[in-house]
Formats: C-alpha cells, sequence, structure tokens
C-alpha cells in the first residue's frame, strides 16, 4: 500500500514517525513523508522519500518575537482533565483560542495544506499518518478519501483538553468555577477546519481532530483515558540526523556513576523562552562523585564561564548508545529525551515547563522514576539536591526499570505493520474509497 506520513517541520515532531516508517518500507510499502522545505533534509537523512509542500511555517520568528508571553499560557498549569479547578472554561477557551490562532493554523498554513492536499490527490494514498498537531494530514485524507490516523510520541493531552473545552460548549448546569457551561459558543480550532475543508468541498466533522484511531508510542502508564480506537507501539529511540557515532571512551565502562546532560537540539540556545543556563546546570553537579556528559552546541559552549573538572563535553552523541551506560539524565524536558530515558530505564530530572512537558515530568516523579524542576525554579542547590537523591535512593532506579519493561512490552513497530494494513482495508472496505482509487494491496 502507499503510505503519507506527514509533519510540520520540526525534528522533534518529526523524529517519533522514522522507526514506524522504516518498517512500513522494510514490510515492501511505498513511503512518502511531506513536510515544509525546512524539513527535507532531516527526512532524507533519516533514508526517507521527501515531499516538500508550500512554504516554511513562521513558528520561530513569532516565538522568538513574541517571547514568553505567548507559551507561559500552558506553564505551570496542568492539562489533566482531573485535577480539580485546573481546565477552567475560561482557560479552555483561552488554549483553543491562542493554540489555533498561533500553533494550529500557523504550522498547517494555507500553502503547505494546499500542497499536501494536491500531493494526495496526485499520488493517492491509501493511509495517511499524521504527527498529532498537523491537522493538514487529516485534511489531505479526508479531500483524498485514503485512511488516516494520529501518530503520537508523546503523551495526549491535545484530545483529554479538546473533550473538556467541547464539554463547556454544551449548554448545561453552571460549571464548578461559577461560569455559565454555553456562554462561549466559538470553537476556534473547529472553525478553523470547517474553513480549510469546505475550500474542497468537504464537511467538517471531528474525526480531522481525532483521526480515525491513533498509534502511540507513549507506555500506558502515560496515556490519558480514551474514547478512540488506539494502536500501541512499542518507542524505537531515532535521535535525529545529526551522526551517530559511538566514540572509543564510550565502550570503557565508568567507574563513577555517570550523569547525562542535555537540553536537546529545539531549545539549544538562549534565545529560547525559559532556557535553562547551561552554566547554571554545570555547576549544580561541580564536586559530585560523578562523571558528567554534557551534550552541547557550539553555541551552548560559548556561553560558558567555566567548565568542572568532571564535565565532558561533546556536541553530540547518539543517546540510546549512552544512556544505557548512565545512572541519571538532567534534561529540558523534550519528548524525544525523555522518551529514549524511559525505555533505557533511566532516573530522569526534567526541566519541563510548558505543554505536556509538564504532566510528562510529573507523571514521571508520581510513578517514582524522576523528579520535576521546571526551569523557572532551577537553582544550584535545588538541582544539585535532586540529583543526589536520584542517585542515592535505590527506589528511583527501580521504578525506572518498571517502566523499561512496560516500554518494552508494547509491539514493535514491524509488529504494528499488519495491523495498521487491516485497519486500512476495512475502511476502504467500507465504502469510504477516495475517488477513482483503489483497494489496499497488503491484504491477500
Amino acid at each position: 500500500m502507499r503510505v503519507l506520513l506527514t509533519s510540520f517541520a520540526m525534528d522533534a515532531h518529526f523524529n517519533g514517525s522514522v522507526p514506524l516508517a522504516w518498517a512500513l518500507r522494510a514490510a515492501g510499502h511505498e513511503v512518502r513523508v511531506a513536510s515544509q522545505p525546512a524539513l527535507t533534509g532531516s527526512i532524507t537523512a533519516a533514508g526517507l522519500t521527501a515531499v516538500p509542500v508550500g512554504a516554511d511555517h513562521g513558528l520561530d520568528e513569532m516565538v522568538k518575537g513574541v517571547g514568553d508571553s505567548v507559551l507561559s499560557h500552558h506553564a505551570n498549569q496542568s492539562l489533566d482533565p482531573d485535577a480539580p479547578g485546573q481546565l477552567t472554561p475560561a482557560f479552555l477557551t483561552g488554549w483553543d483560542t491562542m493554540m489555533t490562532a498561533t500553533f494550529f493554523a500557523l504550522v498547517n498554513d494555507d500553502p503547505m495544506v494546499d500542497g499536501l492536499v494536491a500531493f494526495a490527490r496526485d499520488w493517492k494514498p491509501d493511509l495517511v499518518l499524521w504527527e498529532p498537531f498537523t491537522f493538514a494530514g487529516a485534511v489531505a485524507a479526508k479531500v483524498t478519501g485514503a485512511a488516516h490516523a494520529r501518530l503520537l510520541s508523546f503523551p495526549d493531552m491535545f484530545l483529554p483538553m479538546r473533550r473538556a473545552f467541547l464539554a463547556q460548549l454544551a449548554p448545561g448546569p453552571t460549571a464548578g468555577d461559577g461560569e455559565r457551561r454555553g456562554a462561549h459558543t466559538e470553537d476556534s480550532l473547529g472553525q478553523w477546519l470547517e474553513w480549510t475543508l469546505g475550500r474542497y468541498g468537504v464537511p467538517f466533522d471531528e474525526e480531522a481532530v481525532t483521526g480515525q484511531w491513533s498509534v502511540d508510542q507513549v507506555p500506558r502508564s502515560f496515556r490519558p483515558p480514551s474514547d478512540g480506537p488506539t494502536v500501541g507501539m512499542r518507542y524505537i529511540p531515532y535521535n535525529g540526523p545529526l551522526p551517530a557515532v559511538v566514540p572509543d571512551w564510550l565502550r570503557v565502562p565508568p567507574t563513577r556513576p555517570r550523569v547525562c546532560v542535555t537540553l536537546g537540539l529545539t531549545a539549544r540556545t538562549s534565545e529560547f523562552p525559559n532556557a535553562v543556563p547551561v552554566d547554571l546546570v554545570l555547576k549544580a553537579i561541580e564536586g559530585l562523585d560523578v562523571e558528567v556528559v554534557a551534550t552541547l552546541g557550539a553555541e551552548e559552549r560559548a556561553l560558558l564561564t567555566h567548565v568542572p573538572d568532571n564535565v565532558r563535553l561533546v556536541d553530540h552523541i547518539p543517546l540510546h548508545a549512552l544512556l544505557p551506560t548512565c545512572a541519571a539524565i538532567v534534561h529540558h524536558g523534550g519528548a524525544g529525551t525523555w522518551s529514549t530515558a524511559l525505555v533505557e530505564g533511566v532516573p530522569q530530572i526534567a526541566m519541563g515547563w510548558i505543554w505536556d512537558a509538564i504532566e510528562r515530568a510529573r507523571r514521571q516523579q508520581e510513578l517514582g522514576a524522576g523528579l520535576h524542576l521546571p526551569s523557572h525554579e532551577v537553582t544550584v542547590e535545588g538541582l544539585r539536591s535532586r540529583l543526589v537523591r536520584l542517585l542515592e535512593e535505590p527506589s528511583f532506579a527501580a521504578a525506572a526499570a518498571r517502566l523499561r519493561t512496560e516500554a518494552a512490552s508494547e509491539p514493535t513497530p514491524a509488529e504494528v505493520v499488519p495491523v495498521l494494513e487491516r485497519l486500512t482495508a476495512q475502511h476502504h472496505a467500507h465504502g469510504r474509497r477516495r475517488p477513482g482509487g483503489t483497494s489496499p494491496s497488503c491484504v491477500s
């Protein structure tokens, strides 16, 4: 069958789709990956076939220009629908309005959507797998009649919030915080998707938001309740297009506990709002009887005023090779780093401060496999004391090992491919074939 994967142009959101794309190719399926031109190099470096569509989005420029104000709407805000007093109607309304205007419609702008639809009409995919914020994938699938599913590589906080938002739109009794449900009747995301689909003569329904099913790479302990079909899949680390080379020193077992320090790729410079100063992190670790491996780019190194004796600086090293030798990791809270540490069973200090990074870190702490330290609360003593706990209290390593076992119990991407074949065949067999299309060729 023909499978189209799509993600807006950001490595952190694309990387989670690479192992499944490899598995689909290895099973003999045709695979294309469509995104804005900026992601083309990352797609081809992963050994996949790129389809550049539209023009590059302006998300980075918007964030740098507006700064913390556009992101702070989520800082320290629990996105858990069961957290009392958190997801109020006022917050949900602001979230829907702000996120649609400054994120969803920005990374799925008209040129990107039009380019993706044009390619899908020409190539005629049987299945579209879309990164969960790349709604252009759902639009292209609905226009062409392809089966389609969200591909999740981080905990799905979006759909529970979406359900809570839609619930407060419905007429009903006064909400717990005193605001009346139904007072605000605008659904910014739904209206934008309705308008976007309407340009192609296709009506909007909630499937454009939820997909027909979801492929979820997050262990069950981190999955919020879902009322939609879900295909679980094991997370296989893919650390991006940078060179994946195991250096000589990594082949020698460490003589002291090894700690990885990384601030990720997306937020590598101080221009990113709420970035943690590298100097502060290294100062917190100085003097501890540990070996520190800090993955810092040239821009981060230029910010250093002092490198402690117990710190080894490296520009890049594949985390899936480094972390099995580590007793702990201190990181920025990014999904790829968090997931890799989880599947390798390494206790974590996550400095997440926004969106699902907060929920991942909080849940990790609840399960005893790590500690949460929001970036705006980081101090030398606060970080140092948490790292000492992580290294000295064996319960953290035991809990991290349990999560590693849980993650390993999910089917591999290769084992998920037949499930996708079956679901795609069922979609087309139920009469929802694209106009002029053909049945999937993968199911006998």
